[in-house]
């Protein structure tokens, strides 16, 4: 339950724009920025993470607050990292005057979330949190759990469009190299839709969002991991042919080819979206072995 003090340090929409006229800050399309001013939503995206008192969460692209007010009302550890050198600088403050001592367990970046390694954050986060910004989410979100080994979770926003292409099912027209990628890390699953009506500015289109369960045997071979999506791209790139056919840029050795199949028990008249993660693995390793 939130007592009514906690509830009046959420942001909604007027606070959202007094902030942004304050900072001189007018999101922009060029970094996806839509902000949430709708503290039910907010406080929705941090019950389906699953947030706990003391939890090291990683927030990306925390623009103006919203969601990172709503990680410290929960009891978390915020390391929130921002691109924008305006928002990152508002950050702090915004907590300071509307959390008071959440201030303390808040900790802000200013980088390229697709630079960000474990040497940046001052913590090593269990859990990614974040409203990411929709013409980067994908690699957002893959990079973090490529360089981040400590994370146990993910629960990101993003378009919808992307979130059924993250959760697609095999063998659909969405089923692609980023759904692949992402199961490399364990299941994902969509477990909510969010209107247009709750961000400034409104976009065209509703958001969801995607929870993904990291699974602990995805920390091991990163020399199999870059394989695997080395597969996974170069046949996803021709996902028409026969994923024999659509390896052969990467692999041209036919000999060679027909054997990874063979070891990894693999049709290679199949098409790249008849294969799941466990079968690029598969064919990565007998390649890797060679």
């Amino acid at each position: 339950m939130v007592d009514q003090q906690s509830s009046s340090r959420l942001l909604g929409p007027a606070e959202i724009r007094e902030l942004a006229e304050a900072h001189g800050i007018m999101p922009t399309k060029k970094l996806g920025q839509n902000f949430v001013h709708d503290a039910g939503t907010v406080r929705k995206i941090v019950a389906k993470a699953g947030v706990t008192p003391g939890q090291v969460v990683l927030e990306v692209g925390p623009g103006l607050g919203s969601l990172t007010l709503g990680l410290l009302e929960a009891g978390a550890i915020v390391e929130a990292v921002e691109l924008d050198g305006g928002l990152a600088r508002a950050l702090p403050s915004t907590v300071a005057a509307r959390g008071g001592d959440w201030a303390s367990r808040l900790f802000v970046v200013n980088m390229d979330a697709l630079d960000l390694r474990a040497s940046d954050l001052p913590q090593a986060p269990g859990a990614l949190v974040a409203n990411l910004p929709y013409n980067v989410a994908v690699p957002i979100l893959l990079t973090a759990l490529a360089n981040l080994p400590s994370l146990e979770s993910a629960l990101v926003m993003v378009q919808r469009e992307v979130a059924d292409r993250l959760v697609a099912p095999k063998g659909s027209k969405t089923y692609g190299a980023p759904t692949v990628k992402l199961a490399w890390y364990g299941p994902s699953s969509r477990v909510g839709i969010v209107g247009p009506n709750v961000f400034w500015p409104r976009p065209n289109v509703d958001s969801a969002l995607v929870r993904t369960t990291v699974s602990s045997t995805s920390r091991g071979d990163t020399e199999l991991r870059d394989a695997t999506f080395a597969l996974v791209d170069a046949a996803f790139e021709q996902r028409r042919k026969m994923v024999r056919a659509s390896l052969r840029n990467l692999i041209p050795d036919g000999v060679e080819l027909g054997r990874m199949f063979a070891d990894a028990g693999i049709c290679p008249e199949a098409r790249p979206e008849a294969l799941e993660i466990d079968d690029f693995v598969a064919l990565a390793q007998a390649w890797v072995q060679r």
